[in-house]
């Protein structure tokens, strides 16, 4: 086997450890109210995180593009309490329209 198969097990045990513990910790400890308010915001940081990657990244180098302007207009239409659909619509028409005029 190479050395790829081997990190391919490694990381799947890995995987599966982590899956296993996180179903074995007590209720005890997960109904706390300081685990629940953390675990209520995780999803929160991954996808800022995610957002944050997808838009200012360009393999390993820092962009600001069209993907910038599609994200101040959704920030805009969601300070006006827009509808998320419609947030979604007007950032991808405006990051649509920079990019095709520029």
């Amino acid at each position: 086997m190479t050395m790829m198969w081997w990190g391919v097990i490694g990381t799947s045990i890995a995987a599966y450890a982590f899956k296993f513990l996180g179903h074995s910790i007590p209720h005890q400890y997960l109904e706390h109210p300081k685990i629940q308010k953390t675990n209520l915001l995780i999803p929160i940081t991954l996808l800022s995180a995610l957002v944050a990657v997808q838009t200012f990244a360009a393999k390993s180098t820092l962009v600001i593009d069209h993907r910038a302007v599609g994200l101040v207009v959704a920030a805009i239409a969601l300070k006006f309490r827009a509808p998320f659909p419609v947030v979604v619509i007007l950032a991808a028409i405006s990051s649509a329209l920079i990019y095709h005029f520029s």
